[in-house]
């Protein structure tokens, strides 16, 4: 069965230079973007697994797989950051929210393959969520992170972020929390030259491969969501 997307959010399409001087494309998902995902979590080390998914897996199964990629970016938002060796693309991280029953707050994740982390990866995907999760109108994101997860509670610290007592009352993780009602109104004005409205499903494959080529060309002078 095919999966149908209505509109892309292009808007979210964007060119990164690392810490390092790598380049990398962040983009929302994609349906057809399955074998990234699972190359992802296979890449991952088991500390960086289980700090992820709280269990012992080594692949998604491919009911997961399906969820985390068939997304209606609004519900549930997932962004991937690829990088590219000639025509081969892999994905170095990805980072989500699901918005819960109430429709006023999102649970995220963030993961950052390892050879990838300490570059400021999951410091960007985690405030292009925040900036998402404040044009949705939601009121708050939430995530769980483990009590032992140090760098993980210190950037989310940094971020203003609030670290709670799990609601199922365990110690090993714990509940952070960031309230969007200030972000909001910033959110919603658009950076300059990135005023760029959701694509429909037609375009999205040109617009994939308008990201693939902006990050292949140098110098990188703008963002290649200017490119409607």
């Amino acid at each position: 069965m095919s999966y149908r997307i209505e509109t892309y959010p292009t808007r979210l399409i964007d060119v990164w230079t690392l810490a390092d001087g790598r380049r990398v494309t962040l983009r929302p998902v994609l349906p057809q973007d399955a074998e990234l995902e699972q190359a992802l979590v296979r890449s991952l080390s088991p500390a960086s697994r289980y700090q992820r998914f709280f269990a012992p897996i080594r692949e998604l199964p491919a009911d997961w797989l399906q969820r985390m990629t068939q997304v209606d970016y609004h519900r549930h938002q997932a962004l991937i950051v690829e990088s590219f060796s000639g025509e081969h693309a892999i994905a170095v991280a990805e980072a989500r929210f699901v918005v819960d029953e109430s429709g006023q707050q999102g649970e995220f994740a963030v993961v950052v393959a390892d050879d990838w982390q300490r570059l400021g990866l999951a410091r960007r995907l985690l405030e292009s969520l925040m900036r998402s999760a404040a044009e949705e109108g939601l009121q708050r994101l939430v995530g769980d992170v483990l009590a032992t997860n140090t760098a993980m509670l210190a950037l989310v610290r940094g971020l203003g972020f609030r670290v709670l007592p799990h609601p199922d009352g365990g110690a090993q993780i714990v509940r952070v929390q960031r309230d969007l009602q200030a972000l909001r109104g910033a959110a919603l004005e658009p950076a300059p030259g990135r005023a760029v409205p959701a694509a429909p499903a037609a375009r999205v494959d040109a617009l994939h491969a308008a990201a693939v080529a902006a990050l292949r060309a140098a110098p990188v002078t703008a963002a290649p969501a200017a490119m409607e």
